[in-house]
């Protein structure tokens, strides 16, 4: 936990939100949630409480098990791979531009007569735009050849909804995954840099000259 306390961080705080959604009474719960949302509506509102609080929720708390497996699997390995700084770069940016990427389809579609006004109020929370941007940033991780079928496995598993059901949510994953992808360049460290920016050992030389 030491070496991604982000990640641990953000887990407790959706353990929190999500006991507070379970626990309250009939009504209070979907008011957590739309006062949450990222949809076009609180966005318009109230941008920055938008944004930084659909982070932190999940529509379903019985959901919290599933997404702090995620969470191992895919946010602590690269946080401690990248650092927290680096890895919270990648899914906070991966978080905002998906989110309002999607929302501007979602506003373009609307003004369009190809989607009701009342997809302006859905609710739009959750944390899956952050995991699909360490999903892709991961890629440079997995050691070859099994790196191809992780990307592949990734693209297939963010692109093939998309494809098939055509939802923005869908495509909020899809830009997350390419943001990932796009973060390559966090993955080079500095010449003579170690993980976390520790100077690597002086190398040994041997007796002989």
């Amino acid at each position: 936990m030491r070496s991604s306390p982000g990640t641990h961080l953000w887990l407790a705080v959706l353990a929190i939100t999500g006991l507070t959604l379970a626990l309250s009474p009939a009504g209070l719960d979907a008011y957590f949630l739309h006062r949450n949302s990222s949809n076009l509506h609180q966005l318009a509102h109230h941008p920055v409480r938008a944004l930084l609080g659909s982070a932190f929720w999940i529509e379903d708390p019985a959901d919290l098990l599933l997404y702090a497996v995620l969470f191992e699997t895919l946010h602590a390995p690269v946080e401690r791979w990248l650092g927290t700084a680096r890895w919270l770069l990648t899914v906070a940016t991966a978080h905002i531009a998906a989110t309002l990427l999607s929302q501007q389809a979602v506003l373009f579609a609307i003004a369009h007569h190809d989607a009701p006004r009342g997809m302006a109020h859905v609710v739009d929370i959750g944390v899956s735009y952050g995991l699909a941007a360490s999903a892709g940033i991961l890629t440079y991780r997995v050691p070859r050849p099994w790196r191809w079928a992780h990307l592949v496995a990734a693209v297939a598993f963010f692109l093939v909804p998309l494809l098939a059901d055509r939802t923005y949510t869908d495509l909020g994953h899809a830009i997350s995954l390419a943001i990932g992808l796009a973060c390559h360049p966090l993955t080079r460290r500095p010449h003579g840099r170690g993980p976390r920016g520790k100077p690597l050992a002086p190398e040994r030389r041997s007796g002989a000259h």
